[in-house]
Parts: C-alpha cells; structure tokens; sequence
C-alpha cells in the first residue's frame, strides 16, 4: 500500500529505492521513541502539484525536533524542495507526504546527537473515509502536557493513539476519543474535534491537545465565511448535547460524526457546518475556493 518496487524516498542526503532503506537495531528512535514525523498532503491543483501549508508543517517538524533535542540539518526552505523534488520523482501530485527523523545509535537516556532523516510519499485516500463515523469514548487519555511535549508529533507519543484506536475497532466502533487529565474531550486518535450548538462550532483550546494545521485552517476558513468558533475546555456531557460534531487531520481532512458512545447526533450532517466546512477546506486546498471575506 505504502511503497512500490520503484518507490523513491529521500535518506540522509540522497534519492534511493524505498527497498535499500536500512534501520540501525541500536536507533534511540527505535528503542525509546524519541523520534519526530509529520504528515503532509500535497493536491493537484489548477496550478499544478502543492504541497498544503508544507513551511507550517516543517516548521512544526523543526520545533518537535528542537524540543527532543534532536538536530536538523535542514532548513525548512530546503525540506519544502527537497519533498517537491521527491514528488516529481514519484510522479505524484495528490499523496501523502510522511517525513521522519529518527536518531542514532545510543542506549542512553540523553538524546543522540546523531539523526538520520527520511522523506516518504504514497497515494493514500483521506485516513477516515468518507462516511460518518461511529466514535467511542476511550479509558485513555490524552498524555498530560506536565509529562511530555503534547504539541510535537513525538513517534513514541502514538502509542497513546494506538492503544486508544485499537480499543475502539475491537469495540465495533470506528474511531476513538480521548479526553485530558481533567476529564475535559481533547481530541481524537489522530485528529481534532469540533463541536456545533446552536449555529456555534466549539473546539478545545491549545494546551492539552496537538494544535492541528487543519484544525488552525478550519478556524480560519470560520473567519472569512463568518462561522463564529470559540475556543474552550467542554465535557462529555456537553459534547453529548450537541447538534453535531466532525474531526479535521491532515489524512482525515474534515469528517463527520454519526455517534459518540450511545448518543446519536440529532442534525442532518448536510445541515451542518462540519459539512460546509468539508467542502471548503477541500477547495481551500485544491486553490479553488471564493472566499466571503469583506474586500
């Protein structure tokens, strides 16, 4: 799914065949997940292959980096050519983008001062699909921002998403929600979640939660089209009275809610903002939106 026989990625330095890519057994990245990724969508656009928000995203890229004290030698100028290049190399104009930076050999608990990047990229349809999703509730919750960076896209914080994700499906469910150290909802697995009462879409505020570009954008399409958000702490129970719900990722893009737990959301999801905000945001990245927004 993720690579063919001719895939190119880009590692430390050069374009290769995905297939030569070794994996040093004594990686810190590999032992103690201290690594960082992001992940990228690039469009075909009516101007041709973009890469979506790619300076937002290595730059975020560079900040976890930095945080985990693991160096990067690359300026994000060069990462956005370097992954444009990998792309034409790939012939590819709508994928997915994952770049990683792992770290050397050290058993240690102090961060390598060796790191070793990867640039990868498949066609890969939006992460959640299409349909509405039937989300549960997880026992999980969202690592508290007192034990670890909350806001970098850390390799070993997924576990937490992994263990959430996986109680979900064997529960029949398609996605799972997980809620901070306060009991507060947070976000999901691997996105973020809006809320809509009463004409209002509400979100949790940067703190607990990984602040998303897709989340960032939504809000700023919000702006321009005249959608009042407000940003803040709510609970579950708040969130079982809603009119609707969707959650917005880079892979998930923007997608709706069928369910949380037994509550079912009361309005037509055509009705809603989510579904509004699903079809701007899918011309806020192909180039092709008008905005609302007063001249």
């Amino acid at each position: 799914m993720y690579k063919k026989e001719n895939s190119i990625v880009f590692h430390n330095g050069e374009f290769i065949n995905a297939n030569d890519v070794l994996i040093n057994p004594y990686s810190q990245s590999l032992h103690y997940g201290n690594g960082i990724f992001e992940g990228i969508r690039s469009y075909k656009t009516v101007n041709g292959a973009r890469i979506f928000k790619a300076q937002e995203h290595f730059e975020r890229l560079c900040y976890g980096a930095k945080a985990m004290h693991i160096p990067v030698n690359y300026s994000v100028e060069e990462l956005v050519d370097i992954t444009y290049r990998l792309l034409k190399k790939n012939n590819f104009e709508d994928a997915y983008i994952r770049p990683l930076v792992t770290t050397g050999a050290d058993m240690s608990l102090l961060s390598s001062k060796e790191s070793f990047l990867t640039i990868q990229c498949w066609e890969w349809g939006k992460y959640m699909g299409d349909k509405l999703l039937k989300v549960k509730t997880s026992q999980y919750q969202r690592p508290n921002p007192k034990s670890c960076i909350v806001d970098a896209k850390v390799t070993g914080h997924y576990t937490n998403s992994i263990l959430a994700t996986n109680e979900a499906k064997n529960a029949g469910y398609d996605e799972a929600l997980l809620l901070d150290m306060n009991g507060y909802v947070a976000e999901c697995s691997g996105a973020n979640v809006f809320i809509e009462k009463d004409n209002v879409l509400f979100t949790p505020p940067k703190g607990n939660i990984m602040p998303g570009i897709t989340r960032q954008t939504v809000i700023d399409i919000c702006k321009e089209e005249g959608i009042e958000v407000v940003e803040k702490y709510f609970t579950l129970d708040e969130l079982k009275k809603a009119d609707n719900a969707f959650f917005t990722g880079t892979a998930a893009e923007v997608v709706g809610l069928q369910s949380i737990d037994d509550y079912q959301f009361p309005k037509k999801w055509e009705t809603t903002h989510g579904y509004n905000l699903m079809h701007l945001y899918k011309n806020e990245v192909l180039e092709t939106r008008k905005t609302n927004a007063p001249i």
